[in-house]
């Protein structure tokens, strides 16, 4: 059963920093794209799924001890995951159209919320959300006017009704012409629908770290240590002053269409930036402590949400950054960077893809993935929705 819709508690310090961050593309001065890493061979297992990269099985170094991270990043542990597959871009919103037209599935953000729910999980003191504020909906960014405090995420984040992967900015807006870009607005629980639909399932917190690395391990980014700036472009990330002026020297000012970007190591695309994307785990701010000086093996994460500044509120993983992330503000697109998300709650920089055991086949002669989505080329309209 799905938990409260932690959007509705505007004033209750769900909303988090912002990301994003990019892959193997330079840009130089002229504007010309550069690639600034090679592929690394994987062998992968024959007749894999379509559109999924081969993980090989291997150690590497989970998380991080630089003095710039965060605390919850801390420390840098040896962690070993057995092969497995990942989609090679994030799932799409022809993709998850293609899902929800086929099965009816409504969305976290297309149904009202309840308030007996929502007012069970209040932190003490909290204000109770406005009746006509229980409508179906999600939070959307929107640019403020001019330099604010970075400490009241508020301020930049909106509750609008009528928001959902549908209708990413509102009701008056469509995905017509974004069939290519990844979906967003989609709960922990709406990744795990699609997920079982496709017979895949969501990766865990260390398999997605493992595969974002691309081979390179215990770099800061995930194309290597280059700090990324105006002339060198990996991703699609926040340029310019956060959370108002966004120069776009990326070329997007919000989310990107899939393989933007050049891939990782992996030949996975935005394994750093573009949305936020779910994992199985629950969140556990304090979870590398305990891991400090040995060699984990295929780590599920906690059997319960852990964090101190957020008792009341049940939190997942996302990893990835977005492209609202600013060096100025929180550089959470860095590849140990993590952060936990109230899984039902959609966000207009939040999305996913999906993982799979080795020897799987999922989607073989379906239609539920293609190699690769452009614009205009998913039969069924968004207009019509």
């Amino acid at each position: 059963m799905q938990k409260p819709r932690w959007g509705h508690v505007i004033g209750a310090g769900l909303l988090l920093c912002v990301l994003a961050a990019g892959a193997f593309t330079t840009m130089d001065r002229g504007g010309h794209t550069q690639t600034t890493a090679a592929t690394l061979p994987a062998a992968a297992p024959e007749g894999g799924p379509p559109n999924m990269a081969w993980i090989p099985a291997g150690d590497f170094t989970m998380g991080t001890s630089s003095d710039t991270a965060w605390p919850d990043e801390k420390p840098a542990h040896t962690v070993h995951v057995d092969g497995f597959w990942i989609d090679r871009t994030e799932v799409t919103n022809a993709e998850f159209l293609r899902f929800a037209d086929a099965t009816g599935y409504v969305t976290t953000a297309e149904k009202a919320p309840d308030m007996d729910d929502i007012v069970a999980q209040l932190p003490r003191g909290a204000p109770r959300p406005r009746a006509e504020d229980l409508v179906p909906g999600s939070l959307v960014f929107v640019a403020t006017k001019g330099p604010v405090a970075l400490g009241d995420a508020s301020q930049w984040w909106r509750w609008t009704p009528g928001a959902s992967f549908r209708h990413p900015e509102g009701p008056e807006s469509t995905i017509a012409g974004r069939e290519d870009h990844p979906v967003v607005h989609v709960s922990w629980f709406d990744a795990v629908a699609y997920a079982t639909w496709a017979k895949k399932r969501l990766p865990t917190e260390a398999e997605w770290e493992r595969a974002a690395r691309g081979g390179l391990d215990a770099k800061t980014y995930v194309w290597g240590d280059a700090k990324p700036s105006d002339t060198a472009i990996y991703a699609n990330v926040w340029q310019g002053d956060f959370p108002w002026r966004n120069t776009a020297k990326d070329g997007f000012a919000g989310t990107a269409p899939v393989r933007s970007f050049a891939p990782n190591g992996y030949g996975l695309h935005d394994m750093a930036g573009n949305v936020w994307e779910w994992c199985s785990d629950w969140y556990q701010k304090d979870l590398y402590r305990g891991r400090a000086g040995t060699v984990v093996t295929n780590p599920r994460g906690p059997d319960k949400s852990t964090d101190p500044s957020r008792p009341e509120m049940p939190l997942r993983v996302q990893r990835g950054g977005s492209f609202l992330c600013s060096d100025d503000f929180c550089t959470r697109y860095r590849p140990s960077a993590r952060q936990g998300g109230a899984p039902d709650t959609g966000m207009s920089h939040v999305g996913f893809r999906c993982a799979a055991d080795a020897g799987a086949t999922c989607c073989k002669g379906t239609e539920q993935r293609s190699s690769f989505i452009t614009r205009g080329a998913h039969a069924d309209s968004p207009d019509a929705h």
